[in-house]
Parts: C-alpha cells; structure tokens; sequence
C-alpha cells in the first residue's frame, strides 16, 4: 500500500506541477498586493480540494454508469499525461490546460482563484484523470483514505509554492523553473508510458 501511495504521490505533484504554475500566477497577479494574492491562492486551493473531492469519491461510479472501463480510461489517462508530459520538456505553454484565449480573458479578470487557478491550472485534466484513476483501483477504504491523504498533502504543497512565488521566482528565474519542469517531464512521461502498457495488458487479460 505504502509504494502505491507513494507512487500516486509523486505522479500527483508532478501533473499538478506547482512550480510551473508559479510564473502564470505572478503573471495575471501583477500589480496585486501579497495579502490579495495569498487569499487567491487559498481560495483556488479549497476550490481545487472539493473538485478532487468530487472525483475521487465519485469518478468511479461515473465511469460505471457511462459503461468505460477502466483499462480504457487508464489508456486515455497514459496518453494524456504523455501529451502534457512533453509540453514540460520542451517548456512549451500548456495547451492541454488552457487555449491563448482563456489565457487572455484570464489576464482582464481581478480574481483568478476560480478560473484559471483553481481549474485548470491546480485542477487540470491531467490531475482529473490520475485521481480518477488512482479512486476507481482503490477498493479498499484505508486506501482511499491515504490518498486523499496524499492529494491533501499535495495541496498543502501549491499553496506554500504560490504564497513564496514571489521569492521562488527570484531564487531559481524562468530558466530554473523550466529546468525543474523538464526534469519532473521526463519523470511523468515514464509513467504515462507505464499507465497505457497497464491500461493494454489489462485490456487483452480480460
């Protein structure tokens, strides 16, 4: 149990990818004072938290009702995760969380804890679909639990990330965020490999 949640842990934080979300967030917040800023950060991640929430208790019974199962969603989850594994290395905008579009109505908005904080930068596709993942194998209460526990703990990690974005960004530039990226890129691309020779095995097994 202990090196599955650990496995989930640390595909988690990296899908979410708190440093990459640091210059975005310093980005759309300039000219915003810290205390402003900080309640923005608290309150994406609360909104963050219930759509977590919602998927990990209830992702399972959705893809039951729409007849997927979970083979194929674990393919689709891989193939995501592979795509928005490749935006990090080669530290390219994220396409598979927002169009230039929203990025540009984002950029007009006073609050952006909701959108595009909350969802889809904290909350992306690629978070949505790991959790889901992760909920839908987990039949057993205690884990479940621990990784909610996990997700939990994840959180409580972009929320220090963005309350220090302002020092973080100093200390290590763009040029270190991107570096960081691509190296939790190369990381998260080997799972999503992982995920979909899961996903294929399981297929032709049953």
């Amino acid at each position: 149990m202990f090196e599955y949640l650990f496995k989930f842990f640390i595909t988690f934080i990296v899908v979410v990818e708190p440093i990459g979300v640091i210059p975005v967030f310093i980005a759309m917040t300039e000219g915003v004072g810290e205390p402003a800023r900080r309640r923005m950060a608290r309150k994406a991640v609360i909104i963050s938290a219930l759509i977590f929430m919602l998927f990990a208790l209830g992702g399972g019974a959705f893809l039951r009702v729409m007849g997927i199962s979970l083979d194929s969603f674990r393919i689709f989850g891989g193939l995501l995760l592979f795509l928005i594994a490749l935006e990090m290395v080669f530290a390219r905008p994220s396409g598979s969380r927002t169009s230039s579009t929203e990025e540009e109505e984002a950029m007009r908005r006073t609050d952006i804890s909701v959108f595009p904080l909350a969802f889809p930068f904290i909350a992306g596709p690629g978070a949505l679909a790991t959790i889901l993942l992760a909920s839908s194998s987990a039949h057993d209460p205690l884990l479940l639990g621990g990784l909610l526990v996990c997700v939990f703990i994840a959180l409580v990690v972009v929320l220090v990330t963005l309350y220090l974005a302002s020092p973080l960004m100093s200390l290590i530039g763009v040029t270190g965020a991107n570096v960081l990226n691509r190296l939790f890129g190369v990381v998260l691309g080997a799972l999503a490999v992982q995920y979909v020779i899961d996903g294929i095995r399981g297929s032709f097994a049953g």
